[in-house]
């Protein structure tokens, strides 16, 4: 089966740092070395209403239900320190309770 069956709620505080050029996603990428961000916000809401149609579950990982699907065309890119960027096809979306947030990703978790 595919898809989401439950009433789920965005969790707005990550949304900031899996989008460009925003302080919050500069934060982590000072912090981690890298970011994993979408292209834009219209990006991110296609990817999440796709995943919540269409999505597979990946299982449980550190206490979030995780959903993912692959898209044709990148979704967003991995951004490093030094400006190298690679191009990101698969959508994740981690649930806990009611809220969930969607990150842009290489592969599965």
């Amino acid at each position: 089966m595919s898809g989401i069956d439950r009433s789920l709620t965005l969790d707005s505080k990550h949304i900031a740092k899996h989008l460009p050029d925003t302080p919050q996603m500069q934060k982590l990428l000072n912090k981690e070395g890298f970011v994993h961000v979408f292209n834009d916000a219209a990006t991110l809401n296609r990817v999440a209403i796709e995943i919540i149609e269409r999505g597979e579950f990946t299982g449980t990982i550190r206490g979030h239900d995780r959903y993912g699907l692959y898209f044709s065309e990148p979704i967003g890119y991995r951004m490093s320190t030094d400006g190298t960027k690679l191009p990101l096809y698969y959508g994740e979306m981690k649930i806990k309770g009611e809220k969930y947030h969607v990150i842009p990703r290489t592969k599965p978790s």
